[in-house]
């Protein structure tokens, strides 16, 4: 018996949230490592559609969850989204929840920066949500931020918002925009700090004496590996760490606890935002992967841009990942096209390399090499046994483990929890 940890293995969106929320019935926790609520996780349960951004998926299966010390929270969009899932009828308050008292607090100020900048940047837009996840994590490494526990010191959050201020004020009056008066943030932290306390406490602890008990641990990631701040298409990256080794750091464990990494990856590709995407498709085919896909940011709802799968890059996100099995989600998708492509390489001034370059001039200059398929005519839409897929679709999944050099653990052919293939359980490995 092992511990798990999920994450992207693409450009996030690939279906995460319902594959944690299938895990989650083995696990006994289920926890947020990094990211903010900038990510966004659907999870379709009968006639009950879930998005989450903060609240770990395992919630829906009535485990515990945990939110990180890696994350960044924004107090009103936790406890707007609490809100919004206990109307749907899920139980969630400090009993089923626990928020480490160590993570940084977004405010305000840090969604007026991040979206003033993005409109100083013009046509040079990174794409961010706007929400302020990239100024809080700026404030952590600067060692300026307010973190869960000094809500309950009001001289502590005084003091940290002089500091706070004297920044933020100073940039957002050279992009000029309005500035923040000091009260008014102040006694907002005063009166939501009785709503978020109760949640809050030092969660290594629980976590240590979970590990030690036996109990089935679940990390979540959020984005995907190719949005990591050091390994993804930077600049067009979110502000974290995405690759497993950030779940022990980001939930205060040690590595030993990550356990089987489980990277999850769409059967085709998808972006949201600016950056580069060497398969994409602007043709009839990308706008019909879109549809078929429903493919629109939970988040922001803006149209995901479509392509064919690519295996380099998947392949490098698996290395610098510390991957090492892949869920393959949205197979249905492309039930009924006639021919399938995947990108084996790209084509670099004459050179074909396997891997995205950190350049991002190189990274435009990348043209996709691609190997194709035949499509099938069958459907794979809610199949559970491999004895359910057309044989080309099969074909085309085996190719994929030997493109990527890992193999497929997980096979996903319907947004329904339960229309899921498993070809091994990765708490038994």
């Amino acid at each position: 018996m092992t511990n798990v940890t999920v994450i992207g293995a693409q450009w996030g969106d690939e279906g995460k949230g319902k594959i944690v929320d299938w895990l989650a019935s083995r696990a006994d926790v289920v926890v947020r490592f990094q990211g903010g609520h900038n990510a966004g996780h659907t999870l379709v349960v009968g006639n009950q559609t879930y998005k989450l951004s903060l609240l770990p998926s395992g919630l829906v299966r009535g485990k515990l969850g945990i939110i990180g010390n890696g994350l960044v929270v924004d107090p009103e969009a936790l406890l707007a989204e609490i809100a919004r899932v206990r109307s749907q009828g899920l139980n969630v308050g400090p009993e089923t929840l626990r928020l480490a008292d160590n993570a940084i607090l977004i405010l305000p100020l840090h969604g007026a920066i991040d979206r003033a900048r993005e409109a100083a940047r013009g046509d040079r837009k990174i794409g961010t949500t706007g929400r302020g996840i990239g100024p809080a994590y700026e404030d952590k490494v600067a060692r300026r931020a307010i973190r869960v526990a000094d809500l309950a010191e009001p001289e502590t959050l005084s003091e940290k918002l002089d500091e706070l201020l004297l920044h933020h004020n100073t940039l957002l009056a050279g992009l000029g925009a309005p500035t923040f008066e000091k009260q008014a943030l102040l006694d907002r932290l005063l009166e939501l700090a009785p709503q978020i306390l109760p949640y809050a406490e030092p969660v290594w602890e629980r976590l240590d004496e979970a590990r030690r008990a036996g109990k089935r641990i679940l990390f979540e990631g959020a984005q995907a590996v190719m949005l990591d701040v050091d390994h993804g298409t930077y600049p067009y990256v979110t502000s974290s760490n995405t690759v497993a080794a950030t779940a022990a750091s980001g939930s205060g464990m040690g590595p030993g606890a990550i356990g089987f990494v489980l990277g999850i990856a769409k059967a085709y590709c998808t972006r949201v935002g600016s950056g580069p995407f060497p398969s994409e498709l602007t043709d009839e085919i990308g706008r019909q992967l879109g549809e078929r896909g429903f493919e629109f940011g939970t988040v922001t709802g803006r149209p995901r841009r479509c392509g064919w799968f690519d295996a380099a890059m998947v392949r490098q996100a698996i290395k610098v990942g510390g991957i090492n099995g892949l869920a393959l989600t949205k197979l249905d998708v492309l039930d009924g096209l006639s021919e399938l492509k995947v990108c084996v390489g790209y084509d670099i001034d004459g050179a074909m390399v396997r891997h995205l370059p950190a350049a991002p001039r190189a990274q435009a200059r990348a043209t996709p090499i691609y190997e194709s398929f035949e499509g099938w005519s069958g459907s794979t839409r809610g199949a559970r046994s491999w004895a359910e897929l057309p044989a080309q679709a099969i074909k085309y999944v085996r190719r994929i483990e030997e493109l990527v050099e890992a193999p497929v653990t997980l096979l996903s052919t319907s947004p329904e929890r339960d229309d899921t293939i498993m070809v091994r359980d990765p708490f038994e490995d």
